[in-house]
């Protein structure tokens, strides 16, 4: 509680500062832009999409004061692509974030992996940089771990968190704990000076992550810059976790308390940014990576609310995500687009938002969601697909209330026969396959507005089964002529490039002796 009382007096303080230099809000042509991404919080989390937990008053605020998008996804089921998809504007297929060790893999960066980040992608933040922008991320990073590709080498100037997921504990010799970094050196690892308690679920990292984003707010107010905040807390990926003070307060057990101390963090934050008279000039999202992570189980796991599977799936309950947009004095309260929206979007409108041009020789895939959140036309929503990628296999394109299923997989039948499910209690015959079946020559139609669970394919022989077929077909055909797949990143893995011996490791006493390199292709079961 002392780091609570510790933040809300610094921000009361700063607030007289910041009115002192200000006098009134910045210049709206550049805002400062936060992103709030979650880890594996499902669409059916929030008390504003139905759950009735009441878990998030917070974040149901946020929707009335902001604007509710239902239709809104990830460009990929799992954490990693979904990540560098946001930060490039780019699907995961054309950044080098896939695999193609084996058909329609998912993929990500556990600690053996070599790859990460291409060089040749241009992030967020580096942009931003253009436009005078000072950017920070806290939390989980997840586009490589390796010095090469850490945030500080991709345009950001300051993070605190991790490279990696907070798997774990681990004895530190046949695999070591993940490092926890301030900037370029650890600080420390997870489970060791950042304790989670896997008995309790116990854990200050959401509070801590928080101070950290307090502190650098007031920092770029003090030095009158526009920021860039990208806060990817992680407490609601399994091993779940949560601070004492909401351990044991949901309906919902350790999930829920996760949520419950997320939602309490980013209700302080949007009243932070309130007292420093910063709320007309500060852009915020708050969306997830991907679905729930159905296959955690009840207790390490959330909602994906009506939709089918979880993450790790392209059915809707893998990539239908969560999200709001709170801009106090430019986006109308309690509005609700039905717009068509992806995770990749973020990074064009963040562009557009701060004037900056996108970049002229790449290609990108996220719109600029502007006119829609300025409600400049509100009748005319962009008529744009959404691709759901697997690795390197186009699954499935929703254009409109259509989606038509490609391929379907849901996991394997070894995977699924040692417990793995990513589809519990929700098998539809024919559509939750646990070998991959492929559709391309008579898809599985789906009308998401009367099914949203995907659960009654719509006849091949009905006339609106071949009126849609006729309107997405050529949507795939163009996406596909056009599309140039970049190297992928996701293909090799090495024992030697776990996180033995961190930038820092020397000055705590924490370096691991390296073992010998030994390369392999990497495993990627789902």
């Amino acid at each position: 509680m002392a780091v609570v009382l510790c933040s809300q007096t610094l921000i009361l303080f700063w607030a007289i500062i910041c009115c002192a230099l200000t006098g009134k809000p910045g210049n709206v042509l550049s805002p400062n832009i936060i992103i709030l991404l979650m880890d594996d919080m499902g669409w059916g989390d929030l008390g504003v999409f139905g759950q009735p937990s009441k878990e998030t008053p917070n974040l149901d605020a946020m929707a009335a004061q902001g604007m509710l998008f239902p239709n809104f996804y990830s460009a990929n089921p799992l954490c990693s692509p979904s990540r560098a998809a946001l930060l490039t504007g780019r699907l995961p297929v054309r950044n080098g974030f896939y695999t193609t060790n084996a058909h329609a893999r998912n993929a990500y960066t556990p600690q053996e992996i070599v790859g990460g980040i291409s060089k040749d992608e241009i992030l967020l933040p580096q942009m931003l940089k253009k436009k005078g922008y000072a950017s920070k991320i806290v939390g989980k990073w997840h586009l490589g771990h390796r010095p090469q590709y850490l945030p500080l080498e991709k345009g950001f100037d300051e993070w605190f968190g991790a490279p990696n997921c907070h798997f774990g504990p681990y004895n530190n010799s046949f695999r070591p704990n993940i490092p926890v970094y301030k900037n370029r050196e650890m600080v420390g690892r997870f489970y060791e000076e950042f304790q989670i308690d896997r008995k309790t679920g116990e854990s200050n990292l959401t509070q801590i992550y928080l101070e950290e984003a307090f502190d650098f707010i007031l920092d770029q107010i003090e030095m009158q810059r526009p920021f860039f905040l990208y806060w990817a807390a992680d407490a609601t990926h399994a091993p779940v976790y949560a601070s004492k003070p909401f351990l044991g307060k949901s309906q919902r057990g350790r999930y829920g308390d996760a949520v419950m101390e997320l939602d309490d963090s980013i209700g302080r934050l949007l009243k932070a940014l309130r007292f420093l008279n910063i709320e007309n000039n500060t852009f915020v999202f708050f969306t997830s990576d991907n679905g729930a992570a159905l296959s955690s189980g009840p207790h390490e796991s959330g909602s994906n609310g009506p939709f089918l599977c979880g993450k790790e799936t392209t059915f809707e309950g893998g990539m239908r995500e969560p999200a709001i947009a709170w801009w106090p004095g430019h986006i109308k309260e309690g509005t609700v687009s039905f717009q068509l929206a992806n995770v990749m979007d973020l990074f064009t409108t963040s562009l557009a938002l701060a004037g900056v041009s996108p970049p002229n020789d790449t290609t990108l895939d996220g719109l600029n969601l502007t006119p829609v959140l300025l409600n400049q036309d509100p009748g005319a929503l962009q008529n744009r697909p959404i691709f759901y990628y697997r690795g390197n296999e186009l699954m499935a394109v929703r254009l409109g209330q259509y989606k038509a299923h490609y391929w379907t997989w849901s996991n394997s039948w070894k995977q699924f026969k040692t417990g793995i499910n990513f589809c519990p209690g929700q098998e539809v015959p024919g559509v939750t396959t646990h070998e991959q079946k492929e559709h391309t020559m008579q898809p599985i139609i789906f009308h998401l507005g009367r099914d949203p669970g995907e659960k009654f394919p719509i006849s091949v022989l009905s006339e609106e089964y071949q009126d849609a077929l006729s309107r997405i077909s050529p949507v795939v055909e163009q996406h596909k002529k056009t599309l140039t797949p970049s190297v992928p990143q996701l293909n090799m893995c090495d024992v030697a490039v776990m996180n033995w011996a961190p930038a820092g490791c020397e000055k705590l006493g924490k370096c691991l002796n390296v073992p010998k390199s030994a390369p392999w292709k990497c495993d990627w079961p789902h």
